[in-house]
């Protein structure tokens, strides 16, 4: 009986000597990860812009930029948690995050830079996107090891819409964009002056008369509880046929759903950062995947 003990004993200290250095494997592969707050002076926007930067310790290569608007939600998000969780199942590459904190002015910065909606929105996109290719990249490029091109894109609601304007229109930076929820309603005609979904939504006007950019990919998400509009009465909430419609029109410029373009829809989720932070994991391990 003693000998069959120490044989047990025995057994769970190899057992549990094993489990200890499968830890220390992971916790080795997965690099610690820093999160700081910078102000960045901006000459386009005329405002101390406030990011926040979560980037893995000790990494010596070059990482690949997230841009991510609307920073000031990273903590409802879960961000820094999510991307830990994400590093330690191996289920992604180390990457350099930027979380870009929105103001009082976010719907004059976000929208489409080449254009404003019928409301005059969007009236500082153009120096919204100047800042963040001409000076928060530089800036990034000055201080840490990062990537200038094939870079991700991403945001929510408007801050979707604008991650769509920036990465569309700088291929050279960008090879990923990533939408939250969209706001592609964005549009240049209100319903009392005829508005048309197939005339009017701007940034699928800026789809259909760009060009086919090689080499770039989307990932789109709406919930089927985003909103409860339905312009066209067919039965198909606006988020969605909006969405649906903006990949469509990639598809006619060459992209090919499934592989360059990626569709979530959650069922039961919601305009809100709750429905964001369940299917981020989804979206980071599209972008960073091994």
């Amino acid at each position: 009986m003693r000998r069959i003990l120490q044989t047990i004993c025995l057994c769970g200290i190899i057992l549990k000597s094993q489990a200890q250095e499968n830890l220390n494997i992971v916790t080795q592969n997965s690099p610690q990860l820093t999160q700081i707050e910078e102000n960045i002076t901006s000459k386009y926007l005329h405002r101390n812009v406030r990011c926040t930067l979560i980037y893995p310790k000790n990494i010596s290569q070059k990482l690949p930029i997230l841009f991510f608007n609307d920073g000031q939600d990273f903590e409802a998000l879960r961000m820094k948690s999510c991307i830990s969780d994400l590093l330690n199942e191996q289920k992604i590459l180390p990457f350099f995050c930027v979380g870009i904190h929105a103001n009082e002015a976010r719907l004059q910065e976000y929208g489409t830079a080449s254009q404003v909606d019928y409301k005059l929105r969007g009236s500082k996109a153009k120096q919204y996107t100047d800042f963040v290719i001409l000076e928060l990249l530089p800036w990034l490029n000055k201080y840490f090891s990062i990537q200038t091109e094939g870079n991700v894109i991403s945001g929510l609601s408007l801050g979707g819409l604008s991650a769509m304007d920036i990465g569309w229109n700088n291929p050279a930076v960008f090879s990923k964009i990533g939408v939250f929820s969209g706001a592609l309603w964005w549009r240049q005609k209100s319903e009392e002056e005829g508005y048309t979904d197939e005339n009017d939504r701007i940034i699928h006007n800026i789809v259909r008369n760009g060009v086919f950019k090689k080499g770039m990919t989307f990932w789109f998400e709406a919930g089927t509880n985003d909103e409860n509009s339905d312009r066209n009465n067919n039965g198909i909430i606006d988020a969605i046929d909006d969405t649906l419609d903006l990949m469509k029109d990639l598809e006619k410029k060459g992209y090919h759903k499934g592989s360059d373009i990626i569709y979530e829809e959650v069922q039961g989720g919601e305009h809100n950062h709750h429905t964001w932070a369940n299917v981020l994991p989804t979206f980071l391990t599209w972008a960073f995947a091994k």
